[in-house]
């Protein structure tokens, strides 16, 4: 099965635990310079909120202070597109997937050339830390 997005890189990690693959994308996020603002357990919150099961599956809100300052002194409205979002979520058969946004198809919808560079090395940044995992 793919998982592609135009949106965001995949990497299937087979073999990995769920849990394994969600603290080695944190870790290689940080290695990167990005720290995790937010964990959404989608699962958890179905449960608790549609009384629906649904596969292991989270949101992480990752951001990089440096990045994000610089973005938001370019255009102040980017806040709406922070922090870069990182899936991590069991696949159909059992591999954990682990999924980063795509910074430069985020900022696209904005058309400030400022925040090219950003968004480019924030990419670029999201790709390695997406290798490491």
């Amino acid at each position: 099965m793919s998982y592609s997005t135009d949106y965001g890189y995949t990497r299937v990690l087979e073999g990995v635990p769920f849990d394994v693959a969600v603290e080695r994308i944190t870790q290689a996020l940080k290695t990167e310079g990005f720290g995790v603002l937010t964990t959404i357990d989608v699962a958890a919150t179905l449960k608790q909120k549609l009384n629906q099961d649904f596969r292991r599956y989270v949101i992480l809100g990752a951001c990089n202070p440096q990045l994000a300052h610089r973005a938001l002194t370019a255009d102040l409205g980017v806040g709406l597109l922070l922090p870069c979002n990182v899936t991590v979520f069991e696949g159909d058969r059992g591999e954990s997937v682990v999924q980063v946004v795509k910074p430069q198809a985020m900022m696209g919808i904005v058309q400030n050339a400022q925040l090219k560079p950003v968004a480019r090395e924030a990419d670029e940044r999201l790709v390695r830390a997406l290798e490491r995992a």
